[in-house]
């Protein structure tokens, strides 16, 4: 089994900078790629960046550009670089291994707002 939980969430200005960490423990030689989600009040969960074993990744329209999500297998750890940020990205972050997935963690709060 594979275990998450982010950190690294704040209240940020619009158009500040933002580092989300996402630590990963447990069986991790069997997760093949690993997402950052988020989900903002009354709306559904969706997709934001993910990243395979062999680096590849992939971005929504939304934050293609803006977002850079990266990992340091040293140190079993994901990451989600955020710039530019906007009111709209306000959200609970969450990250998630999908295969195999892992419980939903707590999540880390982005509240952008000036």
């Amino acid at each position: 089994q594979v275990q998450v939980v982010e950190s690294g969430g704040d209240l940020v200005q619009p158009g500040g900078s933002l580092r989300l960490s996402c630590a990963v423990s447990g069986s991790i030689f069997t997760v093949y790629a690993t997402g950052w989600y988020r989900q903002a009040p009354g709306k559904q969960r969706e997709l934001v960046a993910r990243i395979t074993n062999v680096g590849r990744t992939t971005y929504a329209d939304s934050v293609k550009g803006r977002f850079t999500i990266s990992r340091d297998s040293a140190k079993n750890t994901r990451y989600l670089q955020m710039n530019g940020l906007n009111p709209d990205d306000t959200a609970v972050y969450y990250c998630n291994t999908d295969p195999p997935m892992a419980s939903w963690g707590q999540g880390t709060q982005v509240t952008v707002s000036s």
